[in-house]
């Protein structure tokens, strides 16, 4: 059981839904383990929804709403609270799983991944995206994914494992001087043993996950995820045959890529490239 903290419900819709919905179980007579048994999740995970600590689901709520007979009042909730997000909403879920995870592993045959951006990058990505885009939703766009760096902060969790294609590097998504610092960026995070990473040579050619942006997580108290992402879209996967599917194509890329010293060595030596002129 996920024990009760002081929560003040007024800090934000997150933490008003897990206010409301603990007041809604403890009414109902039910534990977290118990309310958890009958919607079909944990009592950890119901507590960690109580506690704000993770996203309420759409799917969840509507469950929860008939075992507590509260008229809709939590799917109601839930939906202010996918509205106040930050995040695309596709996105929204996995920025709530990465705080929970054990490990994260990601193949990126695109870009830098959000987590390693710097605002110069993460700036062009947002403005390219859509040139009409008011300069505040930018602003406010890139604010957001700044804030997610917070995660590279604990020394311990989770443990990042990320092969980048080498085109990921030479790609000039914003001028010399902010790839140039993108790529320094990247080599201080390598030197500080927070995040390891490899590059997939563009001489390797067909790989197994060429074609595809990919997230894998574990859990200490849930079953490994994985996230698929395209352009504008994304998809959650949890689906024990298909994450270990993933899983297994992960483990032979990483297998042909350059090894981390030499990664290293590569990320350094585009970044001169990009500071030459």
């Amino acid at each position: 059981m996920v024990q009760p903290k002081e929560l003040n419900p007024f800090d934000s819709p997150q933490s008003f839904y897990g206010a409301e919905l603990r007041r809604l179980r403890e009414k109902a007579g039910f534990s977290q383990e118990g309310l958890g048994e009958r919607v079909f999740c944990s009592g950890a995970y119901v507590g960690q929804i109580e506690s704000a600590s993770r996203r309420p689901q759409l799917d969840l709520s509507q469950r929860m709403d008939t075992v507590l007979d509260t008229g809709g009042h939590l799917e109601r909730l839930c939906r202010m609270v996918l509205k106040a997000t930050k995040h695309a909403e596709y996105f929204a879920d996995v920025v709530d799983l990465m705080t929970h995870a054990l490990t994260i592993r990601q193949v990126s045959n695109s870009l830098i991944p959000g987590l390693f951006q710097i605002e110069p990058y993460a700036r062009a990505l947002f403005e390219s995206a859509d040139p009409s885009r008011p300069a505040e939703k930018v602003e406010e766009m890139v604010a957001a994914r700044l804030s997610r760096a917070w995660l590279l902060g604990n020394p311990t969790k989770p443990k990042f494992w990320i092969i980048l294609n080498e085109n990921v590097l030479r790609a000039p998504v914003c001028d010399r001087q902010g790839m140039y610092e993108q790529l320094m960026h990247l080599a201080r995070i390598v030197r500080a043993r927070r995040v390891t990473f490899q590059v997939m040579p563009a001489s390797v050619g067909a790989h197994p996950l060429m074609g595809s942006d990919i997230t894998l997580m574990t859990f200490a108290d849930a079953p490994p995820a994985a996230y698929v992402e395209a352009a504008r879209s994304g998809h959650l996967l949890d689906t024990p045959a298909m994450v270990e599917s993933y899983a297994e194509a992960y483990d032979f890329a990483r297998a042909v890529a350059l090894s981390p010293e030499a990664s290293l060595d590569l990320i350094e030596s585009v970044a001169e490239e990009y500071s030459a002129q």
